[in-house]
Order: C-alpha cells, then structure tokens, then sequence
C-alpha cells in the first residue's frame, strides 16, 4: 500500500511531460504525450490532471494506473472489437497501431447524473427533455437508473478545446463517418458498456457511463485511446448506491468525479480562475486511482520510485523504440 510519504516525496518528481529527441516530434493531448515512429504510436501517459479542460495539478502513478487499466480493459474487450495496443513496454507506455481517428467520442450512459453544464442532468435539470436528440420522460432524479443506457456522442475536439453535442440523426446526414461504420460503432458501444458493468460488478463496482474512441486501419473499425479510466468513465460504489439514491444522498464515487466536486463547491470552473490543487488533495487522488487499478483488475499495484524519465527511456530501447 502507497503512503502518504511515498506520495508527497514523488510530487516534485512527477512526469509532467517526456521529450525524447530520437523519435521526433512530440504531440500532446490533455494527458499524453505522442511519438510516431516506423507507422506506430508511442503513447506516454504522463501524470497530468486534466479537468474542466484545463490541467489541474500532477498526480503520483495516475499516469501508470491510467495506462495499466486501459491495457487490462483492452485485453478484456478484444473479443468484442479489435483495438490498437501492440505492446505495454513500460508502466506509462504504449506502443500502438497508428489509426486515422474517427472525431466522434462515443459517450454512453446507463444512468443520468453529473455535476457540471456539460452533463445531461443539468440540461434535464433545466427543463430540458430533448437532449442529445433523445427524449428523456418526466419524473427522473438525480443519479437515477436510466430504462436502458443511451448513446450521447459529441465531437471530439483537440487539445484546449470544447466537445460539443451531436445527435444520431447529424452524424447520419453528415460525412463526419461513414454511416455503416457509425451504426458498427453503436453495436460496439452497447457491447463494450455492457462488458464494462460485468466487470466492475464483480469488483464492488457500477461503471455509470464512459466514452469510447474509434479509429480506422486500412478500412477496419479499432478501438483506441483510453477503455474504462477513472479518468474517461464514472464509477459508484455498487453496494451503498440504492440506500443513497433512496435518500437522496449522492452516490459514492470511485473515480476522479470527487476532484471535480472539489471544484464545484468552491468556484466555477467555466468562469473563475482555477488554483492548483492543494497537497491533500493530490495525496487523496493519487491513492483513489491506485485503489482503482487494484479493485478493477485484482492485481496489487507496483508502487515504483520516482523520477521515472530514465526508466521509460530504458524500456524503450530494450523495446527497440529507441
């Protein structure tokens, strides 16, 4: 188990971003760092806390338990669609397929909730019962099951930019996709959620809703990016949830949603000036993502040593990246 000393030691230390001369140019993204070499993606996730579409702070091993849970959930999905990984050379690193990115983010919820402008509840809050194209009926609470989980996709914008909404029907009319690959991406979507619950039941779990993000290989669909992160998905702690809906209570969560509630309750993030996060905080999330990876994929999280530039340039050249 990480303790606190461990995580206050590591955060000067923290991988803030990587240059790596030998394999060119760098692209970033909220939290990761990209090389292409040789027609494949090495993928750096750096410990980067990205919220409200700005960086928040840096998070001890949140880069190597983003990294590893995604590898876990792409092993556990690949019956379903194929994917882009290659290989996992490094706690934060992976090597993978170069695909052509499909700008859709496939959002799925099975329940209706959330804590900022941009969730369906504030919109359902407002009055609105249209939203995303979908008609929602009248009567439905915060945190509520929904009948069954809907597809609410956005755009995907880069780096420092607003996902804005789309409904079925504009990526249907639209030569945003294919409207073929899109319907695959919908089939896809229901079945990874689906698989996604399976999991995180058996784990204490409820996998509230996530995002997915597809690409092409020579015409295929690939599942790429991230799978079923604290930081791309909401979890709830499965067992007090019915009680605390009951009561109208929040759920418990088990993801980074406490970071942006955090926030929420002392400023507003799409209008005030963010502060950095204080130390308690960062020594708090840093232990939730570690409890995470081991609560979803059962193994006990390998608490390394920082810096760790040196060791990711040394798995890449026993990978012959570098």
């Amino acid at each position: 188990m990480v303790t606190d000393e461990q995580i206050i030691n590591a955060i000067p230390h923290t991988l803030k971003t990587i240059d790596i001369p030998e394999l060119g140019t760098k692209k970033q993204g909220k939290v990761r760092d990209m090389y292409e070499k040789d027609g494949k993606l090495i993928i750096i996730t750096t410990d980067r806390q990205s919220a409200f579409d700005v960086i928040l702070g840096h998070i001890p091993y949140k880069g190597a338990v983003l990294n590893l849970v995604s590898a876990f959930w792409f092993e556990n999905t690949k019956d379903i669609v194929e994917n882009h990984v290659i290989s996992v050379p490094d706690p934060n690193v992976l090597i993978s397929k170069k695909c052509k990115g499909i700008p859709i983010e496939m959002i799925i919820r099975g329940y209706i909730s959330g804590s900022t402008n941009t969730s369906i509840w504030y919109s359902y809050n407002k009055g609105e019962r249209n939203i995303y194209g979908l008609d929602f009926p009248d009567g439905l609470k915060k945190n509520q099951k929904l009948p069954k989980p809907v597809i609410t996709p956005t755009t995907h914008a880069e780096y420092g930019g607003h996902d804005k909404r789309l409904t079925r029907e504009e990526i249907l009319a639209s030569n945003i996709v294919d409207p073929k690959i899109y319907k695959q991406m919908e089939e896809i979507t229901y079945a990874l959620y689906k698989r996604g619950n399976e999991i995180a039941n058996k784990a204490g779990l409820i996998l509230v809703d996530t995002k997915y993000e597809f690409g092409l290989v020579d015409g295929k669909l690939i599942l790429m990016d991230e799978v079923h992160t604290p930081d791309g998905s909401r979890f709830w702690i499965k067992d007090t949830y019915k009680e605390r809906f009951e009561k109208g209570e929040e759920p418990e969560n088990f993801d980074k949603e406490f970071i942006r509630l955090w926030y929420a309750q002392r400023i507003d993030p799409y209008k005030d000036k963010i502060p950095a996060m204080p130390q308690d905080l960062v020594v708090a999330a840093s232990k939730r993502y570690i409890e995470i990876y081991e609560r979803l994929t059962g193994e006990k999280f390998n608490v390394f040593a920082y810096p760790i530039e040196k060791r990711i340039l040394q798995n890449l050249k026993k990978a012959k990246i570098i």
